[in-house]
């Protein structure tokens, strides 16, 4: 009789578990196995679980690629403007092997006739090596290994959760599919946020040397060019983010702004070499950089703001090209200098700090 319970209950154990485990599979919130299912919505809200799995399984033809500031663009925006079907391949850091590693899926399965990539200053000279392990990323859903997926297909929070989450927004509201993982709905911007959030040196360091970070920078712009060159049927359209002027300051006040402006440099005339490249500029758009009420610290803007790049980009604006990429760093060194003596001052003032 005792054996009798034992059996019934392990035959009804592994049949719960084959339920469960069918559920995700078929439902897959995560994408791990297949795009959204007919009738369906693609609810992308956990970048990190979520961005290889739509890498793979998806139907696209361009990226959307960069780190947390790209998050708030619209996918819409870029297919209706560039007559694509796009989708986003982000990274909170932004850092270029990261960023590489996440292309090199896409373009396991997939061509790109347009791939556009936000360049981070800090991407430049970040360590070339990808951070997904270091920072503990679900490795078991980026690798092709279904086998090692038991922690997502037995997970109690992506059934209980993630997947009725993904079946309510498909089918419940107005979720726009082109808003993956935008973080900026519920957010506040103003300028009484981005002062606040700003811890300013109370000193100035010596300007440190333009190549500091000279042999980091070779590798990370050497992944760069290694990506342009397999790809010669992509159009690649980098773009340099408006950070704010906050974010100036602090680089002024670290010492780091000259090695900045350097490694900018250093970038963009080993891409613009390149006939499948474009670099657009938008550091120095001095209205935007300079209104903090666009900013809710001293990196991340208004969905607006993300609207007014993509524009840009759309019509061509703020084009860099080796006539004129030069000028127009160093006179983003002197608009920083005028902002560090002048505008930084008078805002803070503003706003009481």
């Amino acid at each position: 009789m005792e054996q009798q319970f034992i059996r019934r209950f392990f035959i009804r154990t592994l049949i719960l578990l084959a339920a469960v485990v069918a559920a995700v599979v078929l439902f897959d919130p995560f994408y791990q196995y297949h795009k959204p299912l007919p009738g369906l919505k693609a609810v992308l809200t956990d970048k990190e679980y979520q961005c290889v799995g739509t890498l793979r399984n998806f139907d696209y033809n361009a990226l959307i690629v960069g780190s947390s500031v790209c998050e708030n663009y619209n996918n819409g925006w870029f297919d209706q403007g560039f007559d694509c079907r796009s989708i986003k391949a982000i990274r909170s850091y932004g850092a270029t092997a990261d960023l590489k590693t996440l292309l090199d899926i896409a373009y396991e399965e997939h061509t790109l006739d347009y791939v556009f990539y936000n360049i981070d200053p800090s991407s430049l000279s970040a360590d070339a090596e990808p951070t997904f392990v270091s920072t503990g990323c679900p490795m078991y859903l980026y690798d092709k290994n279904h086998w090692n997926d038991y922690p997502y297909v037995l997970n109690k929070d992506v059934l209980m959760e993630k997947l009725p989450y993904m079946l309510a927004y498909s089918f419940i509201g107005d979720y726009d599919e082109g808003d993956s993982y935008n973080w900026a709905q519920w957010k506040y911007f103003g300028a009484d946020l981005a002062t606040g959030m700003y811890a300013r040196k109370p000193t100035i360091a010596e300007m440190q040397p333009e190549n500091m970070n000279e042999e980091v920078l070779a590798e990370n712009i050497a992944l760069l060019t290694e990506l342009v060159e397999s790809h010669p049927e992509t159009n690649f359209k980098f773009f340099f983010s408006p950070y704010s002027m906050l974010w100036w300051d602090n680089a002024y006040r670290t010492g780091e702004r000259d090695a900045v402006i350097y490694n900018e440099k250093q970038a963009v005339k080993t891409l613009l070499a390149y006939e499948n490249v474009e670099i657009y500029y938008y550091q120095d758009a001095r209205e935007i950089i300079t209104n903090l009420d666009n900013y809710m610290d001293m990196i991340h803007f208004s969905k607006d703001i993300n609207y007014w790049v993509y524009d840009q980009i759309a019509t061509g604006e703020g084009l860099l090209t080796m006539d004129n990429y030069e000028e127009r760093l160093e006179g983003m060194r002197t608009l920083s200098q005028e902002l560090v003596e002048t505008e930084i001052q008078r805002s803070l003032s503003s706003t009481g700090q």
